[in-house]
Order: C-alpha cells, then structure tokens, then sequence
C-alpha cells in the first residue's frame, strides 16, 4: 500500500511540474496560420463560373427522369416476381394433381 501511495504522489507531482496548457489555441493564431495559407494561394487564378454545369431546373429534371426509370425498373421487376410466382404455383398445382 506505501508503494502505491508513493507511486500515485511521484505521479501527482510530475504531473504538476508539468505546468498549465489548457489553451489549445495559443498555437493557432493569425500569423501562423492565415498567413502562410495565403502565401499558398499566392499566384492562383480567381475561380470562374463553369458555363457547362447544370441549372437547379436541369438537375431535378434529371433526378426526376432518373426516379421515373427506377420507378419503372422496379414496377417490372414486381410485374416479372408476380408472373415466375404464379408460374411456379401452377407448376406445384400440375405436379400434384399428376402425383394423385
């Protein structure tokens, strides 16, 4: 128990020579951080609007035809689920009325 209490006290009191650094941002500051960003961004052109890009109208549009043909796919892969259960239903009923 004494070398517990001598460990926990060795440790309390190194971790108070330590000292205080609870400001996260005293590294973050303007000169450090802003400065070589725009250093950086020095000598590149200003962007410029894509003349190719889509309007909002365009893209639902498209998102609308786009759901459209989902809703389609879908609808016919039910209709195809639909006919193979029947099929297979009237196979089981075929089978059976020839096994009695």
């Amino acid at each position: 128990m004494k070398k517990l209490a001598f460990v926990a006290t060795t440790a309390a009191l190194a971790l108070a020579a330590c000292g205080d650094t609870t400001d996260a941002s005293a590294d973050a500051t303007a000169d450090t951080v802003e400065v070589p960003a725009d250093d950086a961004m020095e000598g590149v052109p200003d962007p410029v609007a894509d003349e190719d890009a889509m309007t909002v109208e365009e893209v639902e549009g498209a998102m609308d035809e786009v759901e459209a043909e989902a809703e389609a796919a879908g609808d016919a892969a039910e209709s195809a689920v639909d006919d193979a259960m029947s099929a297979a239903e009237a196979a089981q009923a075929t089978m059976e009325e020839a096994a009695e």
